[in-house]
């Protein structure tokens, strides 16, 4: 990529990050703000780091000769293995350390990972510098979501926790767009692709310098009130009486865990959200769409630029998700991307079968994505985040996100057999699209809402605290 290219990119990136700022700055404490989208862009870095090996994929597995088993289980999916260990055991250092400290660390995993990757020199070393990022990745899905839902007041928590996901969805885009550009710079153009993330790497890690710890994390864990008040003050929120509740109630259930009976309600929804989120197919989907469109009968180049299509309908549709979380709330929009899962993967299935050429295809899975985006991308870190107590928030997080890792690494892993196993594509996405009709009936009958409703408030409601 050209030093033109490359300040592009920082230019768009800053742009796009400035303009949501100023968009929120009207109702919003501005440093409670910029905290969290400094938090949040981690989930740039972990959409990026999950789809800028989609343009790397086949150039991969044509350079190293190794069969669809390996290139699947190693190169391709080591990343979420990683991921899934991060997210495993990401509530330890979270909780012990800190949020601010792990969000330090995370950066750093991304940034060797992303250099490790673009040295790499077998299949081996790229998949072991690939899981270096899966596990910033997985252990950002802990932190950053726990962090922002502990400084944000109840009415605006929605639409901070949701910049995670918008930053995710604008790391995707950055991806297939860096992708694109960098697809014709000669047979090592994979090496620019996977390296070209330590740039937003270190701009996130310089960034959570200026990051203040959690007021709740800071009095529940280190009993720091003095320091725990001046936050909550600095950043808009007078909550003193909450701190002193949450104090009191994590010294009552410090040896509780989320295993318990009494916790069993809000570890079924965390982990029913993350199992549908899966199922969906969406990170098999983002890892091998330029794979899936050519099977569909677009040429290489056009299925790479059909790719970036894919960024721009999830980044549209995220920010609509982000204006309406907390106005219609988080069923709302469940209710609205389960219908549009279940049409538009039903159509991509139909599409496959009837052979339909062209851009038939392209067209239904951006619909798949619209859907994806304004309910499931928007709703999951959101969700996950509000239905734990303080004193487990960080180990139900991690319970949620290794759900959610494990499903999506399995579903990866045997992607390439499934598109090459059925007579056509097109039967793995009318599984997918059973598994939404599963997720429909999920939202109907089980899933609270949680809009406007403090994280007491929302304990109180299951019967967890009186």
């Amino acid at each position: 990529m050209t030093l033109r290219q490359i300040n592009l990119f920082s230019y768009f990136s800053g742009l796009v990050q400035k303009h949501l700022l100023n968009t929120y700055c009207m109702k919003t404490n501005r440093y409670l703000l910029v905290s969290s989208v400094v938090a949040a862009l981690g989930g740039l870095l972990f959409g990026f780091d999950t789809v800028v090996i989609s343009g790397a994929d086949q150039q991969l597995q044509a350079l190293w000769g190794t069969s669809d088993l390996f290139h699947g289980s190693v190169v391709m999916s080591m990343a979420l293995w990683g991921t899934v260990i991060g997210a495993l055991f990401g509530g330890y250092p979270t909780d012990k350390f800190g949020r601010k400290k792990t969000l330090f660390w995370i950066g750093v995993l991304y940034f060797v990972s992303a250099m490790g990757s673009a040295f790499a020199w077998d299949p081996w070393s790229f998949a072991i510098f690939r899981l270096i990022g899966g596990l910033g990745i997985g252990i950002s899905t802990v932190a950053a979501p726990a962090y922002i839902s502990e400084i944000a007041p109840a009415d605006q928590r929605g639409k901070l926790v949701a910049l995670y996901q918008f930053n995710i969805v604008f790391g995707i885009l950055l991806a297939f767009v860096s992708n694109y550009l960098l697809k014709d710079i000669g047979e090592n153009s994979w090496r620019w692709m996977v390296g070209m993330e330590a740039l937003p790497a270190f701009i996130y890690l310089a960034s959570t310098f200026s990051l203040p710890e959690s007021p709740r994390w800071l009095y529940v864990h280190k009993g720091d009130r003095d320091s725990a008040v001046a936050i909550l003050k600095k950043i808009g929120t007078d909550e003193k009486e909450l701190v002193m509740a949450t104090k009191d109630e994590a010294a009552q259930h410090a040896s509780e865990s989320i295993f318990q009976g009494k916790y069993r309600f809000p570890l079924m929804l965390a982990f029913f959200i993350a199992f549908f989120n899966q199922m969906s197919g969406i990170n098999a989907f983002l890892y091998y769409a330029p794979r899936i469109f050519e099977a569909a009968g677009l040429g290489a180049s056009s299925a790479l630029l059909s790719s970036i299509g894919i960024g721009i309908t999830n980044m549209v549709f995220t920010l609509l998700g982000l204006y309406l979380i907390d106005k219609v709330g988080r069923k709302v929009l469940m209710y609205i991307c389960s219908f549009g899962y279940i049409i538009s993967l039903s159509l991509v299935g139909i599409a496959f079968y009837q052979q339909w050429q062209g851009m038939a295809v392209p067209i239904f899975l951006f619909l798949f994505i619209a859907a994806h985006a304004i309910g499931q991308g928007t709703v999951i870190w959101v969700f996950i985040s509000e239905v734990f107590p303080t004193h487990l928030r960080a180990f139900g997080q991690s319970f949620g996100s290794s759900t959610h890792w494990v499903l999506a690494a399995l579903v990866t892993l045997f992607m390439p057999a499934l598109l090459s196993g059925f007579s056509s594509p097109g039967m793995v996405f009318f599984i997918f699209a059973f598994m939404m009709v599963l997720q429909l009936v999920f939202v109907i009958f089980m899933m609270p809402e949680t809009k406007g409703r403090s994280l007491e408030e929302i304990q109180q409601d299951f019967g967890i605290t009186k």
